[in-house]
């Protein structure tokens, strides 16, 4: 691993752009950020990383001018700037698009891409003509010609209105774009789409600053990083220079085999038997095993039908054909409540919409599963819902002020912690994670996968899907590939590597349960 250098604010082609040099933020006696370095140069996508709390968010508001610094100093195009405000930002040429994207959704594509800045004619009037024309162009630029500039962006995808964002971005001659987690509500292929606009602006010089916890996605556009740790610059790395575990490391101070801490579980007698399951083009003849303290990884390309298999197991799409049996005993698996009965329970891949209700207490949340039980004749026993809360909140340690405290306002490392546990209460003999650590950062992974440890150890079989394969291989006991429907390849540990895994969910004959190819 080879730190770069701090970048001398030298005239020409590598002259940062952005340059911040002892940055510290203090919100009354809490230090949010100490003495942070970080600088940017034209035409180069700049990776800020570190874990939930580091300090990234607080030093992206510094630089949209929404924080001012306790002290340090900022200097944008080699002048050095003090931003009272978004609008000082702006003026600077920095554009931010956050996570929670700030466009009119009752306003067209062409409104908001000229918001505040609209062209006008000689007598002073909007030229709505040349605003779409303008937008048409600058969508045209970032290979955006299936955005309709007269659509209201109410009615667009996430990644749509990412784009607009980006295409307003452009319209106020930003020369720094810093993009805040840009892919984390996006599906596969509109983030790709979305990388390959980031490399798109990077070839015409602009300066990226990308805040992500996708590893994948950091390696592949970055050209350097820049890590924060509590707070505190730890170091700046060249993308070609460094590795992920270093990159790890220096994130959370400890290497990459504690952040997939395996332990090894007695495995045990059969928990979960399918044979011959279908539902809908995307399941079809499943047949599998998961067994008491096994952790088997369902591995596969998006649209494979991982999570349709879920699905299919927990009766959200029952079954068309096949069984499903739990300790030996076939069970109909018509709905939720069917399979959760049967001891089955369902960690979904979208916590925020399938997993929680954001508004409402812990407390709720983790008892929201469990309610019949809790309430015999129709009556809540608020006792009993407040001693299971509290007993699941210290069993899965959620960093949180209690349980009252609304699961909305806790990292999405705690707010998976929640799902967990509420699932958990249920006392399953099966529990199926859908992505159990997307969208959280390596230190909540490392608590999940750990979590995941002992609850194999305990006996509890579980089945993970998960895109990251990295995750797969370090926490599975077997690995199923499942491809276009189907399981096409079983995998014990000790033969799932990238290259087997990689091959298996490509290929479209399928294979036997122990990897042969189907004729």
């Amino acid at each position: 691993m080879q730190l770069a250098p701090q970048q001398a604010a030298d005239p020409g082609v590598h002259a940062p752009v952005l340059s911040l040099r002892d940055i510290s933020k203090s919100f009354g006696p809490v230090q949010a950020l100490k003495d942070v370095r970080f600088d940017l140069r034209s035409g180069e996508v700049h990776a800020l990383m570190g874990e939930n709390g580091a300090g990234k968010s607080t030093l992206v508001k510094v630089l949209a001018g929404m924080h001012r610094p306790t002290s340090g100093t900022i200097a944008a195009g080699g002048s050095e700037v003090a931003f009272g405000s978004a609008r000082d930002a702006t003026a600077a040429g920095i554009a931010v698009v956050h996570q929670e994207l700030l466009l009119f959704g009752e306003m067209t594509v062409a409104e908001n891409v000229f918001s505040g800045r609209y062209p006008r004619s000689r007598a002073g009037m909007i030229d709505w003509g040349l605003v779409r024309r303008r937008a048409r162009a600058l969508l045209a630029d970032l290979d955006c010609h299936d955005l309709d500039v007269d659509a209201k962006v109410a009615s667009l995808s996430v990644a749509m209105r990412q784009r607009v964002e980006i295409a307003r971005a452009l319209n106020q001659n930003a020369k720094v774009l810093i993009l805040d987690e840009p892919t984390a509500a996006l599906a596969e292929k509109d983030a790709e789409r979305l990388l390959d606009i980031v490399l798109r602006l990077r070839a015409r010089g602009v300066g990226i600053v990308y805040v992500s916890h996708r590893m994948n996605e950091i390696f592949r556009i970055s050209d350097r990083m820049t890590v924060l740790r509590d707070g505190q610059y730890v170091g700046t790395v060249d993308a070609a220079a460094t590795s992920e575990a270093d990159l790890i490391a220096m994130m959370v101070g400890r290497s990459i085999d504690q952040v997939f801490p395996k332990v090894e579980a007695q495995i045990g007698a059969p928990v979960l038997e399918v044979r011959g399951l279908s539902s809908g083009p995307l399941v079809q003849d499943a047949t599998l095993t998961v067994r008491a303290g096994e952790i088997v990884g369902l591995a596969g390309l998006v649209g494979s039908g991982r999570t349709e298999l879920a699905l299919t197991l927990f009766g959200i799409t029952p079954a068309t054909s096949g069984t499903i049996a739990i300790d030996g005993q076939e069970v109909r698996i018509g709905s939720p409540k069917a399979a959760r009965d049967a001891g089955i329970a369902y960690v979904p891949e979208d916590r925020g919409h399938q997993g929680l209700v954001k508004p409402m207490a812990i407390r709720e949340n983790i008892s929201m599963a469990v309610l019949d039980r809790l309430s015999p004749g129709g009556i809540l026993r608020k006792g009993d819902e407040k001693r299971i809360a509290a007993e699941g909140f210290r069993r899965l340690g959620v960093r949180a002020a209690g349980i009252e405290q609304p699961v909305g306002q806790l990292s999405g490392g705690n707010q998976q912690k929640v799902v967990i546990a509420k699932w958990l209460e249920t006392r399953p003999k099966l529990l199926i994670l859908d992505e159990p650590t997307r969208g959280i950062d390596v230190g909540a992974k490392s608590e999940i996968h750990r979590l995941m440890g002992e609850m194999a150890q305990q006996g509890l079989a579980i089945l993970m899907i998960s895109s990251e394969l990295p995750e797969v291989l370090a926490m599975s006991d077997r690995v199923l590939v499942v491809a276009e429907g189907r399981i096409a390849a079983e995998l014990p540990r000790g033969e799932a590597t990238p290259q087997t895994v990689g091959h298996a969910m490509t290929r479209r004959t399928g294979t036997t349960a122990h990897g042969r190819a189907r004729p």
